[in-house]
């Protein structure tokens, strides 16, 4: 069976390098309030956010309340720990802030939430805090909108899919991970009346191209590489290999299949831009170093894709504008 954006791909792809928005002449710079609440993985997909709206010509304020590796459970912890006890640095962020007084900080036209990636692809990991966590935004910040940011799928060679025999619930390969964090965010989103701003559908488009998409280099002896040598890794949205030193000056290959690279990171602005604002990113002026016109191009236009599929799919049961409310 076909995931659920694979479905409208075909019928989109005449209108998907057209702006979201079309109107008469010259559009006015828009200013958006953004506060993510997450982890390297928000980090990650809005590292060149702001510099997509600079080429816009729009504006971003943007603060991230981040915990390394955080769940949404460890958020919700670390708003109990501050309101126990104000003086707990468990209960802030790196930004000496807690939760509640970055909501209360500006005036945040958007609040994202997300699931730790290692957890994404189970539904049961998000509840109650996903739910506890909006509760809070629309209290403390009534004017933002709750927005889900779907994270991504590891990379296919990831050491996580190479277990022979997978635990109960685990993903045995990529697609299965994919498939079950794209169930998980658009269930908690349905259930939360909020939107989801789709970066793991782009990875998932991205990926599954058969002239853009990341393969690993077949003819790469791992068992016999040495330093420097390394994979080809083409077109790669996640670091991937490297070589990191160890003890007595010696090298091990080691691989991070799990965060994005400059890539993965320019596709996640990309997608968030396209949510956040309503226009466009396809044509962007901003590509960042290292990221060819070609390729940049397809990333643009792959978000575009991913936002527009996601868009079809969520107007089948209400409105984007509604979703947001």
């Amino acid at each position: 069976m076909r995931d659920p954006i694979s479905r409208y791909v075909g019928r989109l792809s005449l209108i998907l390098v057209l702006p979201i928005l079309v109107g008469a002449g010259k559009e006015e710079p828009r200013t958006v309030r953004l506060l993510t609440v997450g982890n390297s993985f928000s980090g990650n997909a809005t590292h060149y956010l702001s510099d997509v709206v600079t080429a816009a010509g729009d504006v971003l304020v943007h603060h991230q309340a981040a915990i390394p590796g955080g769940t949404l459970e460890q958020h919700w912890e670390k708003f109990q720990r501050h309101e126990a006890d104000p003086n707990d640095p468990r209960g802030l962020y790196s930004t000496k802030m807690s939760l509640k007084q970055e909501l209360a900080a500006e005036p945040w036209d958007y609040v994202t939430i997300q699931q730790a990636s290692i957890k994404s692809h189970d539904v049961s990991t998000y509840r109650p805090f996903a739910r506890r966590l909006v509760d809070l935004i629309r209290v403390q910040s009534p004017r933002a909108k709750v927005l889900v940011h779907e994270t991504w799928a590891y990379r296919r060679d990831d050491p996580r899919f190479a277990v022979k025999s997978p635990g109960p619930g685990e993903p045995a390969d990529q697609e299965a991970m994919y498939r079950g964090l794209s169930h998980a965010y658009r269930t908690i989103a349905g259930e939360l009346g909020a939107a989801i701003i789709p970066v793991g559908d782009a990875f998932h488009l991205a990926d599954a191209d058969p002239e853009w998409g990341y393969r690993p280099d077949p003819k790469f002896d791992f068992a016999k590489a040495t330093f420097p040598a390394l994979p080809k890794q083409t077109h790669s949205l996640h670091l991937g290999w490297k070589w990191s030193k160890r003890g007595g000056g010696r090298y091990a290959l080691d691989i991070d299949g799990h965060h994005a690279n400059v890539a993965g990171e320019y596709l996640g602005g990309c997608v968030f831009y396209e949510v956040l604002y309503g226009k466009s990113v396809v044509g962007n002026a901003f590509r960042p170093r290292g990221i060819n016109a070609d390729y940049a191009r397809f990333l643009q236009e792959t978000a575009h894709r991913a936002v527009a599929g996601s868009r079809v799919i969520g107007a089948r049961t209400k409105t984007l504008a509604e979703a947001t409310r």
